[in-house]
């Protein structure tokens, strides 16, 4: 079967995070006003093969946990459905 997931990686909210802080401070520029904050992070989809959604999900957090986030400084989200 095949499965698509869909993948949010944030910075800790404890961590700053200087590229929103920056993209919050320039929205004056581009006049738009208002906006308290902007955190920025990645989002990240993955078609794979799996046996079953539980499958699927193991090879998610596998992935999350190895390679795509940084569980010092990251967390993430993710959302998996069949295709």
């Amino acid at each position: 079967m095949t499965f698509k997931a869909e993948i949010d990686i944030m910075p800790l909210k404890e961590l700053l995070d200087p590229q929103g802080k920056a993209a919050t401070r320039n929205l004056r520029d581009v006049e738009i006003e208002g906006v308290e904050q902007i955190r920025i992070g990645k989002h990240v989809q993955m078609t794979m093969q799996a046996m079953s959604k539980d499958d699927a999900k193991e090879k998610v957090e596998k992935a999350c946990q190895k390679l795509l986030a940084n569980p010092i400084m990251e967390s993430y989200t993710y959302v998996i459905e069949e295709i």
